[in-house]
């Protein structure tokens, strides 16, 4: 039996970033940006006004108030979008809505609540009246105010969410070098299993892994490709992954990894995966290997709390490496609300619910009131992280530190 630590470093050296891939702008959200990205245009790209009203000269309206407005015939009409911008001739004023480019001659925006015209639609009006002495630049949003052409953007390792992409978009980007979503395979094995839905009969149980390791890849940034479940014949089972591997940039197996007459993970791949006994509960028996020369293959245990475990502890540092990132996510430190018992010889991932409101540190118990059997997969929906209790210590009593992994 290996520590956590050693099997982890196992899997993650043989593990390495997927080559980088320039993909559309709106495939690339969740996405790791996979180099520095600078401005190819200016933000704005031209002077245009920040205000619905008009374009004139400051010089034009020297004491205009209230009581002593200035009347400036109107001479052009600027919709956001016009292509087509005159010269503003001295003395005039352009009506201008928010985002039109302001004309030339031009050095302030007066609003239309600052004048006599009304708001909304209406006609181009033949003049107007301005009721307050303009500053030059007033509402004017100047080129390049925000970056320039060459200025930086995006540093290479942002995850690009939607005001990462709406900053790549504004400074002139189409498409962006990204690490690329690994395609994980998912596939659960066991003559027992039967599909989500179907009434199962004696001796049978729903393919609940399949939907959870589904579900698991996703939240890890990554894309599930679902290849069923596959009973417990290893020449079905290789026939399934020799088809599959050619479209995959990951997989992951549950269940025929122990000590069992039909362990059938073990049975098909004992030549190309290595089994070993890690010292963790749940999730001690693991296998894992490389198929096809680049494909990491991670054959996890059968019950749904071991799947659960062994995929943040053991498939989620993985698919960030293939993703690009190599930190791994950090333990943190919680304070157990209640006592629990602990395997002996073997370090404790617990299920766990979270109170955020118990002191300095959060507070957690158990999320299942059967404890941490990893059958337990009816409660598994309550766990919000896991509980990491040391190898050494055999009973957690309320009040003890104890580590916490969060999702």
């Amino acid at each position: 039996m290996i520590s956590v630590e050693e099997y982890q470093q196992v899997v993650l050296s043989q593990v390495r970033p997927l080559a980088p891939q320039r993909v559309p702008l709106t495939a690339a959200h969740g996405l790791r940006l996979a180099e520095d990205l600078t401005a190819t245009l200016a933000v704005p790209p031209f002077d245009n006004s920040a205000m619905d009203g008009f374009a004139l000269r400051a010089a034009d309206v020297v004491g205009a108030g209230e009581a002593t407005p200035r009347v400036l015939p109107v001479t052009a009409d600027l919709p956001a979008g016009t292509t087509t911008v005159p010269d503003l001739p001295p003395g005039g004023a352009a009506r201008i809505m928010t985002g039109a480019p302001l004309p030339p001659g031009a050095d302030t925006i007066v609003p239309v609540e600052r004048t006599d015209q009304p708001m909304g639609a209406t006609e181009l009006p033949a003049s107007v009246a301005i009721h307050v002495a303009a500053q030059p630049g007033a509402h004017v949003r100047r080129r390049g105010e925000d970056i320039e052409p060459g200025d930086p953007v995006l540093a290479a390792g942002t995850v690009l969410g939607g005001a990462q992409l709406a900053s790549a978009a504004s400074a002139g980007h189409g498409e962006l070098l990204v690490h690329p979503r690994p395609r994980v395979g998912v596939l659960a094995t066991g003559d027992e299993l039967v599909a989500p839905g179907t009434v199962p009969g004696n001796g049978q149980i729903p393919d609940s892994n399949s939907v959870l390791l589904a579900g698991l890849v996703r939240e890890a940034g990554g894309e599930p490709v679902l290849l069923g479940a596959v009973p417990d014949d290893p020449a079905r089972l290789l026939d399934v992954v020799t088809g599959a591997l050619a479209d995959l940039d990951a997989l992951v197996t549950s269940g025929g990894v122990s000590v069992g007459t039909r362990d059938v993970v073990k049975a098909a791949f004992e030549d190309q995966l290595h089994f070993t006994t890690v010292a963790m509960q749940p999730g001690k028996p693991q296998g894992f290997g490389v198929l096809a020369g680049r494909v990491p293959v991670f054959a996890l245990p059968g019950n749904p709390v071991s799947v659960l475990v062994s995929f943040h502890v053991h498939v989620v540092p993985a698919l960030r490496r293939l993703l690009g990132r190599t930190e791994l996510r950090p333990l943190e430190r919680a304070t157990a609300a209640v006592d629990w018992r602990c395997p002996p010889g073997r370090r404790q991932y617990l299920p766990a619910l979270v109170d955020e409101t118990g002191g300095p540190l959060p507070l957690v118990r158990p999320s299942a009131a059967g404890g941490s059997g990893s059958h337990l997969v009816a409660s598994l929906a309550a766990a919000q992280a896991l509980a990491v209790v040391p190898a050494e210590v055999d009973a957690v009593t309320a009040g003890d530190e104890v580590g916490l992994l969060r999702w």
